[in-house]
């Protein structure tokens, strides 16, 4: 078989034939064997179980095993004969994952499987979170190993998809795992665990609760910092959400938020003049971005070859400033932003538009005052 080149855990194989099981049955006696196995063997006239010697009833009884089928088939990553078409067992896959003595493979396997139907079947997600799992799957995104800790956040992602779900998961303690993820994950998990906090902070109560947990803000600024580009957007995605709250803008903007973003703005994020954005409807955070040499000219980049959000946020930022620092204004109108704003007027995107006509007159009004 061309699976032979993968090393398999042994309870992949059949314990006649010692190949991976292609369509594992159960017998009475609770043992598992691949179906053509264990029929070669009662074909020979055996009705006694091959490994406790134990009889079997007449006619013995062939359970087809569901749950290690889709175990082994999503662990191989190939398609394996199936006689029959049927859909995983989720009860099983859960006691799988629920299990302390359910091996790393099966595990990952049952995590991964669970994930795929939690992404597409809203009512899996409602029993999965019912059923008490979740608590298990926490642990596996406490584990140190980073394949079970990337599935298991993937799978927290695919439930945070309702937003019952996302009150809930919040209330299970899923929030201090994830930002521990944020913080130290291995792998592509601090970048997943980021996005679970984004998710589960479209639901405005989650913003105050997840804020509020001491190292949430703290985390994701810490991964601008030091993550990869991946995560570094997703930090930023996270921190959009969040600071939409504006107890948040506050946390962000004392831990340093503000220098942070304008480095990543500089690198090219342009996510970052979305959190710039909403950090400038603060007073402390208006006055960290004016201290920043360079900001400005960074910003009118974004107005002259950004993306429609990039633009939107960026005219939303000069504008606040604008509207708070007077030699701000002056300079804004020295660097040819007014004639910018002109050409948004039309622009397809109506937020940019009223951006840019606020913005057109906050200047216009600085322009009187200089007449004056």
């Amino acid at each position: 078989m061309a699976t032979q080149s993968v090393q398999f855990p042994d309870d992949f194989k059949c314990p006649i034939s010692l190949e991976i099981m292609s369509d594992p049955v159960i017998l009475s006696s609770g043992h598992t064997f691949d179906r053509s196995s264990i029929q070669r063997w009662l074909d020979a006239g055996h009705r006694t179980c091959p490994i406790t010697k134990l009889p079997l009833p007449e006619p013995p009884s062939l359970i087809p095993n569901h749950a290690l089928r889709s175990l082994i088939s999503n662990y191989t990553l190939v398609s394996l004969p199936m006689p029959h078409s049927t859909k995983p067992d989720l009860l099983s896959l859960i006691q799988t994952l629920v299990s302390p003595s359910s091996s790393l493979p099966f595990k990952l396997a049952s995590l991964d499987q669970l994930g795929k139907l939690c992404k597409r079947d809203s009512s899996i997600r409602r029993r999965l979170t019912e059923s008490g799992a979740v608590s298990a799957v926490l642990k596996c995104v406490s584990s140190e190993d980073s394949a079970l800790q990337e599935k298991a956040l993937h799978l927290l992602l695919n439930l945070s998809l309702d937003d019952d779900n996302k009150v809930g998961l919040v209330a299970e303690g899923v929030v201090g795992k994830v930002v521990s993820a944020v913080r130290s994950g291995s792998g592509d998990s601090r970048a997943i665990a980021a996005t679970v906090l984004t998710s589960l902070a479209v639901v405005e109560v989650n913003k105050a609760t997840i804020g509020a947990y001491p190292d949430a803000i703290p985390g994701l600024i810490g991964l601008l910092w030091a993550g990869n580009a991946r995560e570094r957007k997703e930090a930023a995605t996270a921190l959009f959400t969040l600071c939409s709250f504006a107890d948040n803008r506050a946390r962000a903007v004392e831990n340093q938020a503000v220098p942070i973003l304008i480095q990543n703005l500089s690198l090219r994020l342009e996510r970052a003049v979305e959190v710039l954005g909403l950090l400038a409807k603060s007073k402390k955070g208006r006055e960290e971005m004016l201290r920043n040499d360079g900001f400005l000219e960074m910003l009118i980049d974004i107005l002259r070859n950004g993306s429609s959000r990039g633009v939107q946020y960026g005219l939303l930022t000069i504008n606040l400033l604008c509207n708070y620092n007077e030699r701000m204004c002056l300079e804004v109108l020295k660097a040819g932003v007014f004639e910018i704003c002109i050409g948004f007027l039309e622009d397809d995107n109506e937020k940019v538009r009223r951006n840019a006509k606020s913005l057109i007159q906050v200047l216009q009004g600085q322009t009187r005052r200089n007449v004056v």
